[in-house]
C-alpha cells in the first residue's frame, strides 16, 4: 500500500510556492507523508489571519495527521502559531529547506516534544541547495535566483522573515534552467526576493544583468525568459541594454514602486523618488516600445493626506503603469511605519479601491489597443495562455498546453484579451 502523501497549502509570493514544491519534494525524499505543511506569508497582518483560519479548517478536515506550520509569519511570530492548539509544530524559514528536517519528521524525531524549531534567519549566508523540475503548468517554471533583503523599508516585515540577501551562484542557476528547457518548459521566471541585489555577496559582485546575459548566451534553446519583480533604481547597465536588445528576455516588467509622492517614498525609506520612476519607464519604454509595467502599489501609508495620495495616482499615467498590484497599508508590529500616525482603516480601502478602479482602467485601455494584433501566446491551460507582455488570452478551441501559439487578437473582456 501506498504511503500517504502530504498535504500542503501555499500563502503569499511566488517564492513561497517555489519553495513549497522544494518542500514537497524533501517529504517525498524521506518519507514525511501523513503530515500537513502550511506554507505562511508574512506580508500583511490579513495574511497571517487568513493563514491563521486556514489552519483551524485544515485541521478539522485532518485530525489525525501532524500540522506543521511554516513560512515567513512562522519566522516572525512562531509564538503566534504555536499556541494554536491546531498546530503540533513550528518550523522557520531555514529549517523547511534543511532534507534533515522533513527526515526527523519522517521519523518522529522532532514534534513531538519541542513546537518550534526557528532559528535566527540573520545566519543565513546561503540559499537552499535545492532545485526543483518547475512547478504550475507544464508552460512555466520558476527558479529561485535570491532570498533575503539588506533593505530595511520602514513598512516592511520581510528581511526579518528572509534574512539578508543571498545569491544563488549563475552556474547554478543555468544548469536549473538548461535541464528545465531539457524537460520540455518554453518559459522560465526568475525569481527571488530583492532580485535586483543578486550578486553582491558573490565574487566580483556581478550583477542580475550578468545573469541574463548568461542565461540567454548559454541556454540558446530558451524560447522566454522573464523577470518575476524589480527595483528599478537598482537596474543596472547590463539588465537595461538587455531588456533593449534581446529579445527573447520578454517585455514585461513588475516594479517596486510603493507610491508616487516624494514624502511617502523618504517615510518608507525606500531608495527611489517618482521622478526616478518615470525617468526609468521612459528610458525603457524607448529602447522597447512594446514593454508593459505592471507595479507594487500602496494605499494609505502611515501620514499619507489625499494630496500625497493623489501623486501616486498621478505616477500610474505618469509611468504608464498597466497592471496594477494594490495593497492598503497594513500595519505590522516591529515595523517603523506601524509606530507613525495611521491613516483610517476606511480611508485605505476607499484609496486601494480607486487604484484598483484605475488599474482596471488602464488594463482595458491597453487590452484594446491590442485589437488585431498577432501575440505569441504561451498556453497554460488548454483555452487559456499569456502573451509575452503577461496578458492573459482566452481561446475558443484547445490549444497544446506548454507551447507557443500566434494569434491574432479579436478583442477583450475587461484586460482578458480574446484570440480568434
Amino acid at each position: 500500500m501506498n504511503a500517504p502523501a502530504p498535504l500542503f497549502e501555499t500563502f503569499g509570493c511566488r517564492l513561497n510556492a517555489y519553495e513549497t514544491e522544494a518542500m514537497r519534494a524533501l517529504a517525498a525524499e524521506h518519507g514525511a507523508g501523513d503530515i500537513v505543511v502550511v506554507n505562511t506569508c508574512a506580508v500583511t497582518a490579513e495574511a497571517v489571519r487568513q493563514a491563521r483560519q486556514r489552519i483551524r479548517r485544515l485541521r478539522a478536515e485532518n485530525p489525525d495527521k501532524r500540522l506543521v506550520v511554516t513560512g515567513c509569519a512562522a519566522q516572525v511570530e512562531p509564538e503566534t502559531f504555536a499556541s494554536m492548539p491546531e498546530v503540533d509544530l513550528v518550523i522557520g524559514n531555514l529549517e523547511k529547506m534543511q532534507p534533515e528536517t522533513w527526515k526527523n519528521l519522517a521519523t518522529g524525531l522532532i514534534g513531538e516534544t519541542e513546537p518550534v524549531l526557528v532559528d535566527d534567519i540573520m545566519s543565513a549566508r546561503e540559499t537552499a541547495g535545492h532545485l526543483i523540475d518547475g512547478f504550475g503548468t507544464r508552460a512555466r517554471a520558476y527558479v529561485q535566483v535570491q532570498n533575503g533583503c539588506d533593505h530595511r523599508c520602514t513598512f516592511c516585515i520581510i528581511p526579518y522573515a528572509r534574512g539578508n540577501s543571498r545569491s544563488v551562484p549563475a552556474g547554478v542557476v543555468v544548469e536549473q534552467i538548461g535541464r528545465l528547457v531539457a524537460n520540455g518548459y518554453n518559459e522560465v521566471v526568475l525569481t527571488g526576493v530583492d532580485m535586483t541585489s543578486w550578486g553582491a555577496d558573490l565574487p566580483g559582485s556581478p550583477r542580475l544583468g550578468d545573469l541574463v546575459r548568461r542565461i540567454l548566451r548559454l541556454v540558446p534553446e530558451l524560447p522566454r525568459l522573464r523577470l518575476s519583480s524589480i527595483d528599478s533604481i537598482e537596474a543596472d547597465p547590463a539588465l537595461v541594454d538587455a531588456i533593449a536588445t534581446e529579445s527573447r528576455l520578454m517585455p514585461h516588467l513588475h516594479l517596486s514602486l510603493q507610491a508616487g509622492d516624494d514624502m511617502i517614498l523618504k517615510r518608507m525609506k525606500r531608495r527611489h523618488l517618482r521622478d526616478d520612476a518615470i525617468r526609468f519607464c521612459a528610458e525603457i519604454r524607448e529602447a522597447r516600445p512594446d514593454i508593459t509595467f505592471g507595479a507594487d502599489l500602496i494605499a494609505g501609508f502611515p501620514t499619507e493626506t489625499e494630496a500625497m495620495f493623489e501623486n501616486t495616482l498621478k505616477l500610474v499615467e505618469e509611468c504608464g503603469l498597466t497592471w496594477l498590484h494594490v495593497f492598503p497599508y497594513s500595519a505590522r508590529k516591529g515595523t517603523p511605519a506601524a509606530r507613525m500616525p495611521q491613516v483610517p482603516g476606511k480611508t485605505r480601502r476607499e484609496r486601494a479601491a480607486r487604484l484598483r478602479a484605475l488599474g482596471d482602467a488602464r488594463a482595458a485601455a491597453w487590452a484594446d489597443d491590442q485589437r488585431d494584433t498577432v501575440q505569441r501566446v504561451l498556453i497554460e491551460r488548454p483555452e487559456m495562455g499569456r502573451t509575452e507582455s503577461f496578458a492573459e488570452v482566452t481561446f475558443a478551441a484547445a490549444q497544446p498546453v506548454g507551447s507557443i501559439v500566434e494569434t491574432r487578437i479579436s478583442g477583450h473582456d475587461g484586460a482578458v484579451l480574446r484570440a480568434g
